[in-house]
């Protein structure tokens, strides 16, 4: 009943994503990243699903954090984004939340809380992100700081590097020396390797490794690299065709009449658009699959529907299976054809669009 635009989730494909991880970092624990409702991908399934496997999980903040608990999740939750005032911090402490720490009146606040147990807290360093972070010069120091307080357990020392999906970049060059200088002496676990950082820089697998796209199937890089091929793809989005038009040369099709037909061109109409997440900068062009064949969007995307190039394809008809990325095409394809990134597509997919899960 009622439209067919639909998630297909992989729950074993990000399963052994995340194993995938943990074996290119032997010896590293993971936090498997499931913030923005794990990508778009549905964090309570998915964490339910990988909580035999996961060393902890991540989150962006306390909201997200309290609906895993909700939910039934046991192991360990970090907040990236750490806690944003002091009342935070009991329920930090009752519930088994990591927090990152990356100003210094976060330690004030810890030491003037009132906690049932101690926590552990995940300090961050500016290493050259300038986003969030103590700066280096300052962070030996505010590392005592934290070990010195009764309401601090284990202190684990991350950072966020800026390009490590550029292989050849300078900058995380500069990012690991800026790191290394600073924690000398220090004896604490290690965090920096993001999903690029895990499946191409070694060096930075240390103690914990923080699995995010990666986990989901897609690639963080441009180029080709030799582990993200192993990844395994986690979402299809699919819809079927709802109506065949013959359109002869000279006419347009869409929004703007930006698509003009230079043949007599057989334009199926799919029943997904921008409503349901799918970019409207998927301009002319973008490829799609449509009962397993290739073919692209022609036209503007509109709020619930686009229009595709049938002319070449065997066998299509109403109720024709539209694939817009997953098994058959990769998300990264539609994301360079769209001007965006993998994330942005993942997490755009809207409410509307039913997840349908996968689990053997």
């Amino acid at each position: 009943m009622g439209r067919a635009a639909r998630a297909v989730i992989n729950l074993p494909a990000i399963l052994n994503n995340y194993r995938l991880a943990k074996s290119l970092a032997a010896g590293a624990k993971a936090v498997a990243v499931v913030k923005a409702d794990a990508y778009g991908h549905g964090a309570t399934r998915v964490a339910r699903f990988l909580e035999a496997d996961a060393d902890a999980f991540g989150v962006a903040c306390i909201e997200e954090a309290m609906e895993l608990r909700a939910a039934g999740i046991k192991k360990p939750i970090l907040l990236l984004e750490g806690f944003f005032t002091a009342d935070e911090l009991p329920v930090i402490a009752e519930q088994n939340f990591w927090t990152s720490l990356h100003r210094a009146e976060q330690v004030e606040m810890i030491r003037n809380a009132d906690l049932s147990t101690p926590i552990n807290v995940w300090l961050k360093m500016d290493s050259g992100m300038h986003r969030l972070g103590i700066e280096p010069e300052h962070f030996a120091d505010t590392y005592q700081q934290l070990s010195s307080l009764s309401q601090v357990n284990e202190v684990v020392l991350m950072s966020h590097l800026a390009c490590a999906d550029e292989l050849d970049s300078s900058h995380t060059r500069h990012q690991i020396d800026t790191f290394n200088s600073a924690v000398i002496g220090i004896d604490a676990p290690h965090s920096i390797a993001n999903s690029p950082a895990t499946l191409a820089w070694p060096e930075l697998h240390r103690d914990w490794i923080r699995p995010g796209l990666m986990m989901y199937g897609a690639s963080p890089f441009s180029e080709s690299v030799e582990a993200a091929s192993q990844l395994q793809c986690a979402m299809t989005l699919e819809t079927e065709v709802i109506a065949i038009h013959t359109v002869q040369p000279g006419e347009s099709v869409g929004y703007g009449a930006t698509f003009t037909c230079e043949r007599t061109t057989k334009v199926g109409t799919v029943a997904i658009g921008y409503g349901d997440g799918y970019s409207r900068h998927a301009g002319s062009g973008t490829p799609v699959f449509v009962n397993g064949q290739p073919t692209h969007i022609i036209g503007r995307v509109s709020m619930d529907m686009c229009t595709v190039d049938l002319t070449d394809l065997q066998d299509v008809s109403v109720g024709s299976r539209v694939e817009l990325w997953g098994s058959e095409l990769s998300v990264n394809e539609v994301a360079e054809h769209s001007g965006t990134i993998p994330y942005t597509l993942f997490t755009g997919v809207t409410k509307r669009v039913p997840r349908v899960y996968i689990e053997s």
